[in-house]
């Protein structure tokens, strides 16, 4: 057996895990750690009233840290938009482009998927 200190999302977890062969590997059992707290969800926000803009996207999946901007802003190219926090480390997710934002579709503590569109830029 070998015992593990982790933590997750903050919380520290003592795991002690045991080896076995494979034939002799029973079926896992089910989670003895409490489950993480949900983020907090993405506000609705109506795509339809937002067109021909160029969307601002998630490079990458995480949880929004901040929100750097405000519908009717003016923004420059290169201009940082939002905070992502992805595997423990904070990225600036910056402006595609200059223009005026249009919609911002997330809030702070959103949780994101590559691709999501964070705002659009017209």
């Amino acid at each position: 057996m070998k015992r593990y200190n982790i933590t997750v999302n903050g919380t520290p977890y003592d795991v002690v895990v045991e080896e076995a062969d494979a034939a002799d590997a029973p079926a896992p059992a089910a989670s003895m750690a409490a489950p993480a707290p949900a983020a907090a969800p993405a506000p609705k926000t109506d795509t339809a009233a937002v067109t021909g803009g160029t969307n601002v996207e998630a490079p990458m999946p995480g949880v929004i840290l901040d929100v750097k901007v405000n519908v009717g802003d003016t923004v420059n190219e290169g201009q940082a938009l939002f905070v992502l926090e992805a595997m423990k480390m904070e990225n600036d997710v910056n402006a595609p482009c200059a223009g005026t934002i249009a919609s911002i579709n997330v809030s702070k503590q959103a949780s994101v998927e590559t691709g999501t569109v964070l705002a659009v830029i017209k």
